[in-house]
């Protein structure tokens, strides 16, 4: 009896974590570049009560007498699907149709990966311009460099192509190219990929060292949309509809420990 109290409780344990999987997806339902989070779950150990089972008439059946242990949220994994491209009206901002993410320089100097092209262009230390995130985070390039331009650049003559190499407008009227172009890295596996918060994330021992799409041939460039952002990948119906069936999974496992309450209170109550 005690085992189905034990059992039933992993059971409330791991549906509250899909709840609050479920929660955090729909409180991102908005967040640009934000991923859908699923919660994956794994058996716990068995417990043998018989090794060799009988039918009635005591023949040996070729199957053993084993109980499960109950449940455990294995991973919270996160599902790398193209969010919907939408059109915006800032001036510097992005959207990555494809694979790769956008590097930036994290506050201790690592390098960061995030699909939200949401960037401005800030004022640096110099007196000059540097493309970054709404955060102030540094945007890299293809070389893993800042992307800087003196005082003396108007930034409302910068133009970009859809594989994020920046163009500008001299004084003559010319386009010129800069030279300069917006880095994407990919992963071997993104899933693996640490989250840090702010809908960044960090390479990882699991996600594999970062690709950069412009020095590997084996990967398949993104394009880079000026003057669009991505979308979550958050369905809000999807979500409702696991809400659902995650709280009648939670109902079922509570009924049970009720459900062993009582009879063990009846077993209490036996008189010889």
């Amino acid at each position: 009896m005690m085992r189905s109290l034990w059992t039933a409780a992993s059971g409330m344990k791991a549906q509250q974590t899909s709840l609050d999987t479920i929660a955090n997806n729909l409180a991102n339902i908005n967040t640009t570049g934000y991923k859908q989070e699923r919660t994956e779950f794994q058996s716990l150990l068995y417990q043998t009560i018989q090794q060799r089972t009988t039918d009635h008439e005591g023949n040996p059946k070729p199957i053993t007498a084993q109980v499960g242990l109950g449940v455990k949220v294995s991973a919270v994994s996160t599902e790398f699907e193209q969010g919907k491209v939408t059109p915006s009206t800032g001036a510097f901002d992005f959207a990555i149709q494809g694979d790769g993410f956008f590097m930036v320089t994290m506050p201790d100097g690592t390098t960061g990966y995030t699909r939200n092209g949401n960037f401005l262009m800030a004022i640096n230390n110099s007196g000059g311009v540097t493309l970054t995130t709404a955060d102030g985070y540094s945007v890299l390039d293809t070389q893993g460099n800042e992307i800087t331009f003196d005082a003396n650049t108007d930034t409302m003559k910068l133009s970009f192509d859809n594989y994020g190499r920046i163009f500008y407008e001299n004084a003559q009227g010319v386009v010129q190219d800069t030279g300069i172009r917006i880095g994407a890295a990919q992963f071997n596996n993104p899933a693996g990929l640490l989250k840090i918060g702010n809908s960044y994330f960090a390479e990882s021992d699991a996600s594999g060292v970062a690709r950069i799409e412009t020095q590997d041939a084996a990967l398949r460039p993104s394009v880079i949309k000026h003057k669009y952002l991505e979308s979550s990948s958050v369905q809000a119906v999807d979500e409702m509809v696991d809400m659902i069936v995650t709280q009648r999974a939670y109902e079922m496992n509570s009924k049970a420990i009720t459900a062993s309450d009582e009879m063990l209170q009846q077993a209490n109550n036996l008189r010889s």
